[in-house]
């Protein structure tokens, strides 16, 4: 603090200096409250007093946050800079470096037009600031709008926009039809008439999506982006219907779909969209069986699923095939590849399919059963073909798991078994009892002595992987008790089918209405909270649904996971 300073009544006799510039230049132009604040603001500068912004406004007479909006005004001018807003605090610099400038305006051209403003903006609930009411009579300065035009403007935005209603809204509007040379009160009457049957049309749109927001400039512009490529409005309810919920974007990019494929007609746009939602379903429920996660369907349904039904493969007949592929570790690509096989050799109707399936089906759990003897034996479509065969020579399961028990040493049992099998038929041999033991046991000596060194390295490692796959059998052996007991549980039944419908619409949602992920996440963990609550009343734990392998390292596979052979083989 300075050694000295004036006294009160020095003070009172001193003077404020006002610079010329402002009394020229931005004096005339401003409101009295605005002039009135700024030179009592000038003042306290030069005051040694504190003295706030509640007080000032007290002494003005004019309320604190008025004061704040008149202070932002003078900003706006570049007079002075508002360093705080709350508590209020300005700095003020020099006129001669301001940029702004206050458009010469008289007061009394505007007289019946502000009177008009402020009736439409009292009914709103709504209020200018003086910089905000300066802006709207420089752009009426600066346009050869009609006041009555303008004001048409401000009571349509004050309509659509209610307590939200901004100047800057109120202006953009009145630009752009400024730009369209609509200037006059009819004109601009005309557009804006045409505005709310488009605001009526798009009402109706953002209900049928269950859109709660206002519409926005940036959403008409889309319905005139869809008129222009020749989409009427009834096109565009159909797709609403077709996506039920969903944002403007994801209706703007099926509409792009439909533009796309030529579809643009009611009758077109609703036999395409039927379509759509046929080949979309289908691709979910086959991705669903073969564990296939799809984001977005479309692909799927161009390059599989209108071919699969174009050739008459129903949706009930590609979930039995997707349920075998499922067995078989098979994708989309594999399955297209069966179907392609199974139309040439003209099984297409349902019944001839499900004759198909039981029938692979059935070798699959031969298969299952050779396993169990031989080992690890892949489940690929070679090998059904080798079961089904075997059947075709009149051998019973119960022979064919003979020669899978004779073929149990070999490298490759299935050949193996294949050339027992085949010796058996030329032989006439169809029940156990009538195979030739002598024979087999010729064989059996004379087998090891034909065999070379990579026969012997191959037959170690095929008992290596027997050994591996007897330690994962009795590892699942809990897990498939665990999974009986829970599948005889209706409770538990309907909280899985919930989780697994729920996260197909999970993905679904990801594309089609992002809005619903919330909704539909609920319903999932709704799920999961039952699917625990059944699991503890059965006794069961997720641990039980967890393989117990003998070796935490190698998960019973008899390799690490850096490729390298575990060390818990035992001969």
């Amino acid at each position: 603090m300075s050694f000295c300073a004036f006294s009160k009544d020095y003070s009172k006799r001193s003077f404020t200096s006002v610079e010329n510039e402002f009394i020229t230049k931005y004096l005339p132009e401003a409101g009295g409250d605005a002039v009135r604040a700024y030179l009592y603001g000038l003042y306290l500068c030069n005051c040694a007093q504190e003295f706030d912004g509640e007080s000032a406004a007290k002494l003005l007479r004019i309320p604190a946050k008025k004061l704040v909006d008149i202070f932002g005004f003078w900003e706006e001018c570049g007079l002075v800079q508002v360093l705080s807003r709350d508590p209020l605090y300005i700095e003020y610099l020099p006129v001669s470096a301001a940029v702004g400038k206050p458009k010469p305006i008289r007061a009394e051209k505007y007289l019946e037009f502000n009177r008009e403003l402020y009736k439409i903006l009292q009914r709103a609930g709504k209020d200018l600031r003086p910089y905000e009411h300066q802006r709207v009579l420089e752009f009426l300065e600066n346009t050869p709008m009609e006041q009555e035009a303008f004001l048409l403007v401000v009571d349509y935005c004050a309509k659509k926009d209610g307590t939200r209603l901004s100047s800057s809204h109120i202006l953009n509007k009145a630009e752009k039809l400024a730009k369209s040379y609509k200037f006059t009160y009819e004109q601009v009457e005309a557009e804006l008439a045409d505005f709310n049957v488009h605001e009526k049309e798009l009402s109706r749109i953002f209900t049928l999506l269950g859109i709660f927001r206002k519409p926005q400039d940036g959403d008409y512009d889309l319905l005139e982006k869809w008129e222009k490529a020749g989409v009427s409005y009834a096109v565009v309810y159909a797709c609403c219907e077709t996506l039920k919920k969903g944002s403007l974007a994801t209706l703007d990019s099926l509409i792009s779909e439909l533009i796309e494929k030529d579809a643009t007609s009611e009758t077109d746009a609703r036999e395409y969209l039927a379509r759509r939602e046929e080949l979309t379903s289908i691709v979910f429920k086959v991705a669903r069986k073969l564990g296939v996660k799809v984001q977005n369907p479309r692909p799927y349904a161009e390059e599989y699923a209108e071919k699969w039904t174009e050739r008459g493969y129903d949706e009930g007949s590609l979930t039995l095939v997707a349920t075998l592929c499922m067995h078989l570790s098979y994708g989309f690509s594999e399955m297209d590849s069966l179907l392609d096989e199974m139309y040439h050799g003209g099984i297409v109707d349902e019944a001839g399919v499900r004759e198909y399936c039981n029938a692979r089906d059935r070798q699959l759990k031969l298969i299952g059963s050779i396993q169990s003897v031989c080992g690890v034996i892949k489940k690929t479509k070679a090998a059904l073909d080798m079961v089904a065969v075997w059947r075709s020579w009149n051998f019973s399961d119960e022979m064919i798991l003979e020669a899978a028990k004779r073929s149990a040493t070999a490298s490759s049992p299935l050949p193996y078994m294949n050339k027992l099998l085949s010796e058996w038929k030329r032989q006439g041999a169809f029940a156990p009892s009538e195979i030739p033991e002598r024979e087999t046991a010729a064989a059996q000596k004379v087998l090891p002595a034909l065999k070379s060194e990579a026969a012997l390295a191959a037959d170690a490692r095929s008992e290596r992987e027997r050994f591996y796959a007897a330690r994962r059998q009795n590892a699942m052996r809990h897990v498939e008790r665990a999974q009986a007991i829970a599948a005889r549980d209706e409770e538990f039944v309907r909280a899985e089918s919930a989780i697994k419908k729920g996260e197909i619409e999970l993905a679904k949602a990801e594309i089609f209405s992002p809005e619903t992920l919330p909704e539909i996440e609920a319903r999932v963990e709704e799920a999961r909270r039952a699917r625990a609550e059944a699991l503890a009343r059965l006794h069961l734990s997720e641990r039980d649904f967890t393989p117990k392998f003998v070796c935490t390292k190698c998960s019973d596979t008899g390799f690490l996971p850096d490729g390298r052979a575990c060390d818990c083989y035992q001969k």
